[in-house]
């Protein structure tokens, strides 16, 4: 039986993005709340999207509504599917040119940098409210995240998707008194459930490498990864290396909570031992996993999980939902789901100090890694408030949740109504209802909020020029892991290449965008 929320928005194309009134429950709602925005003539936007197609990530939640969106308003909606590699170039071909042939675009938070710098997109604060269009609520964004649609004092995005990494386990395996035993006696030690450190995820992958657990007369993997160039791998990088990079405090300061530059002088950090050791931690770690990762993408990432092949994953919201999906994704793992915040360390680099510090508890830095997909609105566009309109359907809580609890859509958590009682106002039965099981969705949704409000964090990476840095990233941290440099060679020369982009793009304008995106503030005497 669909949940309730899903039978309303599936009846009637009108009554698909509804309005939040006090005392009225949402699904009870009956009038549209756009009405006024509906065309008597015929125009269209088009809007540039990451291509998942028509079934899949970011592209597919646009298909699925579209004919309901177009027959509410009026209006034709032309999708434009762009591969990853290509995202980039297409989209700042267009407004660098001039050419306005998107009206608007679902991009990656990392965008912010430059097309805040060429004064490229909308602000949507005065659309915002305006009763003729779809509503939602701004502040139901996790804080975390809330930042990511804004630059200074004005927002520029529509909530859509909610990104981070979080660690996945099989949890019955890790729990199995037979694996436990055999655990216990190949290392003398306890088998960790789940594991806390990176040195306890690396100990049980090695065990588990080479075993059959999933039955099938052939061996398995620790761990699967997605080290496909120019294709988001260096999120693993990020993920891995944070823990002995990003040193425990209370505010963002010159040694505390900063993990790229340093916010006083602009220097790169990427060379500094806890990056080192990080790097070295995932080399190692790539090898529990199949060699073939090193062209896999992260579709080809979770199958070998969601096939029962591998003990852990480390990656998006994505894996969730997905894991959930018996008959398309044949998952062989639903109801054998664990999640946690990602793995830490109990060494941390201290700036200060320039040593290493040894801790008590583990460093586990919560992240909003990844492009936290979400939509704006071109300055060429000669319908702006069509375009808004658009996104802020898809922000409404009857199309997320939707969007939400479906993996195929890649939209993941990202509003306080996605978490459920203690931690927010949103129903497990919502996610039983779209075929999760409870406890996977439980441990899911607790990695989440977890992962959102850790004390410590990575701060997330906007400033101008910010896909140069993560594409030298991308190029030598592959070249370590593949053995083509070593780990100390690869990192010298990318902070000589990170040192480059600052010198062409100028070091006092990064440095002034990396201090406001960051939130610091340099301490006077």
């Amino acid at each position: 039986m669909k949940h309730k929320l899903l039978c309303l928005v599936v009846a009637l194309g009108g009554c698909l993005f509804l309005t939040s009134c006090g005392g009225q429950k949402e699904e009870d709602a009956a009038a549209p709340t756009t009405q006024n925005a509906k065309s008597k003539t015929s125009k269209s936007i088009t809007i540039a999207v990451y291509d998942g197609g028509k079934d899949g990530p970011i592209s597919g939640p646009l298909y699925h509504w579209k004919s309901r969106w177009e027959k509410e308003t009026g209006w034709k909606l032309n999708i434009v599917g762009i591969p990853y590699k290509n995202l980039r170039e297409k989209i700042f071909s267009d407004l660098k040119l001039g050419l306005g042939k998107y009206d608007g675009f679902i991009i990656p938070a990392y965008f912010y940098g430059d097309l805040i710098d060429g004064d490229y997109i909308v602000p949507i604060d005065k659309f915002m409210g305006d009763a003729k269009f779809p509503r939602w609520n701004p502040h139901e964004v996790v804080p975390r995240l809330m930042p990511l649609h804004k630059w200074g004092a004005q927002t520029y995005g529509v909530s859509n998707d909610g990104d981070g990494q979080i660690f996945y386990y099989r949890k019955d395996l890790l729990t199995s008194p037979q694996w436990q035993a055999e655990y216990k006696k190949a290392t003398g030690k306890p088998m960790p459930v789940p594991p806390q450190t990176w040195e306890e995820v690396l100990s049980v992958a090695q065990f588990f490498t080479g075993k059959d657990f999933s039955g099938d007369g052939q061996p398995d993997y620790g761990l699967t990864l997605n080290l496909k160039p120019q294709d988001q791998s260096f999120n693993n990088f990020l993920a891995v290396t944070a823990a002995y990079v990003v040193n425990p405090g209370p505010k963002v300061d010159r040694y505390h909570n900063v993990y790229w530059f340093d916010p006083e002088t602009m220097e790169p950090l990427i060379d500094s031992p806890g990056h080192l050791e990080g790097l070295k931690m995932l080399i190692a770690l790539f090898k529990t996993a199949p060699a073939a990762c090193k062209s896999w993408g992260l579709s080809d990432q979770w199958n070998l999980f969601l096939k029962g092949e591998a003990v852990f994953c480390f990656t998006f919201g994505d894996l969730g939902p997905l894991a959930q999906d018996v008959e398309k994704q044949g998952s062989k793992v639903r109801g054998k789901l664990g999640c946690s915040l990602m793995p830490g360390s109990k060494r941390v680099w201290s700036f200060a100090k320039k040593q290493w510090l040894t801790l008590d508890k583990p460093n586990r830095v919560g992240n909003t890694l990844g492009a936290s997909w979400h939509g704006v609105i071109s300055k060429f566009s000669k319908n702006p408030d069509m375009v808004y309109h658009l996104f802020a359907a898809h922000a409404t809580r009857p199309v997320h949740i939707f969007n939400c609890t479906h993996g195929w859509t890649g939209i993941n958590p990202i509003m306080s109504y996605d978490f459920v009682p203690p931690y927010g106002n949103g129903k497990l039965d919502d996610y039983v209802s779209a075929g999760w099981d409870k406890s996977d969705a439980q441990q899911y949704l607790n990695a989440y909020y977890a992962d959102y409000h850790a004390p410590t964090y990575l701060e997330y990476l906007r400033i101008p020029r910010t896909l140069d840095f993560f594409d030298a990233l991308d190029k030598w941290s592959l070249k370590a892991i593949g053995g083509e440099v070593t780990p100390e060679e690869a990192l010298k020369n990318l902070k000589a290449e990170w040192q480059a982009v600052i010198e062409r793009e100028g070091k006092e304008k990064l440095l002034r965008a990396y201090q406001e995106s960051i939130g610091y503030q340099k301490a006077h005497p």
